[in-house]
């Protein structure tokens, strides 16, 4: 028998715990460490930070479901990771040991990278849906009293999608509220251009979500290096393509969201081997770290270099169609091991996106997910904002169920449907 530990129970996590449970073998145990009893469904935290869901419509209980699944579950909080003996401390003094471990854990929100961001300062948070809850609070004392917003993407940022999703969302909530007009709009981004999103452009986004920006009167900066946020006030530096300050900007804001950069969590801090300098897990194209054969890893926690050099720090974005196919690899990978035979499975690391804008979006499929591409495609309509309401609906159904199956694969083989039936 040989002990699976899965840390974190996210868009990477639970998938894999079902997957390894197909893929292992009937006498392995599995145990799956998260922070928290629930899985939260993170792409509808746009959605819940302006009161169109609650917590509880986009979260799944996980020990009933896992238990169901023969899986294990600890809700503790990780301290350490231990290599070397094989070990995960938790911060209740307690310790598990492994034989084959699993990280998805996902990312640390580096707000600390910045004086005054971050929920617990001047700006508020979608990135997990207790601080999409505490934005929801927030805007609806905003929407009593509106003013300016700023929201985007700080510098070292890797998840653009989100913030572009969150900023025409207020839009449409605003419209629908009839105070749009007493509501300017900032989009401030680290990348070199609007619809880069960390990935060189897909298909036409440049020209996709210009356009909606302009149509809906939010202005923008790109190249953004945000140096100080107050309570009321972000302050940037706008960049040349040399590095060299193009323009300063003091924008006053009375409600304002900014995506963080991520770093690696704490657990895993400054060991060699198994993380980059910023704390990411090193893995091999099997999804194996390279010092320690028996450490695998999955979701944003990986490190991936970025697409190419840009005046400001711009990160790689690793959607769930992509996170979905290096859980796959991983386990088929520890599947084969467990056997005695050689990892062999390689992760298709590519990008599929539904942006919802409220009443639109856009959606896009980048294959690979750096350029050159075998397919770069992007669309656009209000089918976008239905098909991830669908799509909400369906992962959250199959996550309660306790089902292994490729949620991410299928909602990119409809949207190439999609396109094919466009184009004829």
């Amino acid at each position: 028998m040989a002990h699976i530990v899965i840390l974190g129970a996210g868009l990477g996590g639970v998938p894999m715990a079902l997957e390894m449970r197909a893929k292992a073998r009937t006498e392995d145990k599995i145990t799956v460490i998260n922070n928290r009893p629930t899985f939260d469904f993170t792409p509808s935290n746009p959605w819940v930070a302006v009161d169109w869901r609650k917590p509880d419509d986009i979260r799944v209980e996980l020990g009933t479901m896992f238990r169901k699944k023969q899986i294990d579950f600890i809700c503790a909080n990780i301290a350490r990771v231990l290599p070397e003996t094989k070990t995960i401390e938790l911060e209740n003094e307690d310790s598990v040991g492994y034989d084959y471990l699993v990280i998805a854990t996902g990312p640390e929100l580096n707000f600390a990278a910045i004086d005054g961001f971050g929920p617990e300062a001047n700006t508020v948070s979608i990135c997990s849906t207790d601080h999409a809850e505490q934005a929801r609070r927030k805007w609806l004392e905003f929407v009593k009293k509106p003013g300016p917003i700023v929201v985007g993407a700080v510098q070292g940022a890797s998840c653009y999608g989100p913030a572009y999703e969150f900023a025409l969302i207020m839009d449409t909530d605003l419209r629908r509220r009839k105070i749009r007009d007493k509501v300017p709009m900032t989009f401030v981004t680290a990348e070199p251009f609007i619809g880069h999103l960390g990935l060189g452009g897909v298909g036409d986004t440049k020209g996709m979500l210009e356009s909606e920006l302009r149509n809906r009167h939010i202005n923008w900066i790109c190249n953004a290096r945000i140096t100080r946020i107050t309570e009321n006030t972000t302050e940037v530096e706008e960049l040349n393509e040399d590095g060299s300050i193009k323009a300063t900007h003091s924008l006053p804001f009375a409600h304002s969201m900014m995506i963080p950069g991520f770093k690696g969590i704490d657990a895993v801090q400054e060991l060699e081997g198994l993380v980059n300098p910023m704390g990411f897990i090193l893995v091999n194209e099997h999804q194996q770290n390279p010092k320690y054969p028996e450490i695998f890893s999955v979701g944003v926690c990986i490190a991936i270099p970025p697409v190419g050099a840009t005046p400001v720090p711009v990160g790689v974005p690793k959607t769930g169609f992509m996170i979905e196919s290096m859980v796959r690899a991983a386990a088929l990978n520890i599947g084969a091991m467990l056997r005695g035979e050689k990892p062999t499975h390689e992760a298709s690391w590519n990008a599929v996106c539904l942006a919802d804008f409220g009443d639109g979006g856009v959606a896009f499929i980048a294959s690979p997910q750096i350029p050159p591409r075998n397919v770069n495609w992007a669309s656009q309509g209000k089918w976008v904002h239905l098909g991830k309401i669908a799509f909400e609906k369906f992962f959250l159904g199959k996550v309660r169920r306790g089902v292994s199956e490729s949620f991410f694969e299928k909602l990119a083989l409809n949207m190439m449907g999609i396109a094919k039936e466009k184009k004829s």
